[in-house]
């Protein structure tokens, strides 16, 4: 999921080196073990360079291979405490906790209490969207699969209490419709938030306990929660700012508003999101929540496909579906909040699963290295993302993309306020600029999809795509997932800021 601080451009931004972290020590060899294969040993390394590259005080990592689950903790889990990161150490886990949502709806959809494909109403009949036509037909399954079309950066605060998520959703109306309904992938918190209420509703219960009783307690995740006031005695890792190049706690990025808990409030542990992970495989020592049925409809069947940092086939029930070069499919998921950034994938093909949890503002970089590139599942499981390689177009094939795209999100206070991004033509490829300065570049490696460079050409290990409308012509760039609706060069003033951009989740 993903939600505040996390900038669309944020990915190519932390590719560029920052100041090298003291606090975060090395994993000394014997503490590997000695038994431990190769490849742990070759992923604890990079852990440790990219931590000190991107300044990143502590990590969390879980890992299921060849038959063996290997967690451990890399770092302090506050420059201020230099408490050392476990395994049991929590982070807020962002949007994966869509996929907790959605394992708990599927619960109820084998007990026959929710359909995938009855229409919302069904269950909300006061359900309200601001394009009429589209409340009364969407379903759960398109809430699950991003393909609701409705602009889904939708933050408010609608305060603490039971009631905050049903406030949350009876504010729909002020989100516009994008996309026709069914028909486009667009990155979607607010569609996780309405399926969330759904759950509440229909259980009976408020959603966070919804999610214990279904989902959490039953697999045994003890170190799983909602609320910071359930964490007493638990290793917190603090969320980190990074300020002149380093890591600096800031209190600030802790607050979450409830209203957003189905989207992106999980906190979790390398442990608890390894035992998570191992169930969605198909592990038959775990308690058995879903028949198998259930939990491989919940990884197939994709919606519209597209790009959110890697390639999509689309996304199954909350499940993002990767191709492979090689053909195996790779599952994934992830998160982002403010000073908390996370990568969680598994391959069933494979019986392989990671998870990396990280409590740095720069965390994305360290993320993107090993859940965008296919650095670790070359490592571990033998496969490579579908080839990319960079052509240089000419002025003539770029000028169909150039222009001024804008993205809009409403924010805590449920305002408005655009993000706009300014695409030129330079030397075969497309500058990328917020506010006048360009934060990265675009490469084609095939028609309408590009690779994101730092602005020194470095891979950020980025994928976004254009979007076409009904008449062939460029009407979106979907970056991050996200769709910025495409206007004339010049026809828009470009007003963003970079920290606009720092609200985001994803």
């Amino acid at each position: 999921m993903s939600l505040t601080r996390r900038a669309v451009l944020k990915s190519a931004a932390v590719a560029v080196p920052l100041a090298a972290l003291p606090t975060a020590p090395a994993l000394p060899a014997s503490a590997r073990g000695l038994r431990e294969p190769v490849g742990i040993g070759r992923l604890a390394d990079k852990i440790e360079a990219g931590m000190a590259k991107y300044a990143i005080p502590g990590v969390g990592l879980g890992v299921w291979y060849r038959g063996r689950e290997y967690v451990r903790g890399f770092g302090v889990t506050s420059v201020d405490t230099k408490e050392p990161v476990s395994a049991d150490t929590v982070f807020r886990i962002g949007s994966t906790t869509k996929t907790f949502t959605a394992t708990a709806i599927m619960r109820l959809v084998e007990r026959g209490r929710i359909s995938l494909d009855r229409p919302v109403r069904a269950y909300l009949p006061e359900f309200a969207t601001q394009d009429a036509s589209v409340a009364a037909r969407v379903t759960v399954r398109q809430l699950l699969n991003h393909s609701a079309g409705w602009q889904g950066d939708y933050f408010e605060d609608t305060g603490d209490g039971d009631q905050a998520l049903a406030k949350y959703i009876a504010d729909m109306t002020k989100v516009p419709q994008l996309t026709p309904l069914g028909k486009v992938f667009s990155y979607n918190n607010a569609a996780i938030g309405v399926a969330g209420r759904i759950l509440e509703v229909v259980y009976g219960k408020p959603y966070e306990t919804a999610v214990r009783e279904l989902v959490i307690d039953p697999l045994g995740l003890a170190h799983s929660r909602y609320f910071r006031s359930e964490l007493t005695g638990f290793s917190v890792a603090a969320s980190h700012n990074i300020v002149n190049g380093k890591p600096v706690v800031e209190p600030s990025f802790d607050r979450v508003p409830r209203g957003l808990h189905a989207a992106g409030g999980l906190i979790s542990s390398p442990r608890d999101q390894l035992r998570y992970a191992r169930y969605h495989l198909g592990h038959r020592a775990l308690p058995q929540l879903l028949s198998e049925r259930g939990r491989l409809a919940m990884q197939s069947h994709p919606g519209p496909g597209g790009t959110l940092f890697v390639e999509l086939n689309g996304v199954g029930v909350s499940w993002m579906l990767r191709p492979t070069a090689q053909g195996p499919l790779v599952v994934q998921h992830g998160g982002d909040w403010s000073g908390q950034h996370s990568g969680f994938l598994f391959v069933p093909q494979r019986d392989f699963a990671i998870t990396l949890l990280t409590n740095s503002e720069s965390g994305p970089a360290l993320v993107a290295e090993l859940f965008a590139d296919d650095w670790a599942l070359q490592e571990f499981a033998g496969l490579n993302n579908l080839p990319a390689v960079p052509q240089s177009l000419p002025p003539r094939r770029l000028a169909e993309y150039v222009g001024t795209y804008v993205a809009q999100q409403i924010g805590f206070d449920g305002k408005p306020e655009d993000i706009t991004l300014d695409l030129a033509a330079d030397d075969g490829q497309l500058t990328v600029s917020l506010g006048g300065q360009v934060g990265s570049r675009f490469a084609f490696y095939r028609k309408d999809y590009v690779l994101a460079l730092a602005p020194d050409g470095t891979p950020t290990h980025t994928r976004a795509n254009f979007v076409r409308g009904n008449n062939g012509r460029v009407e979106w760039l979907r970056y991050g997932g996200r769709l910025f609706r495409w206007h004339p060069a010049g026809s828009r003033q470009s007003t963003s800021s970079v920290a606009k951009l720092h609200t985001r989740v994803l």
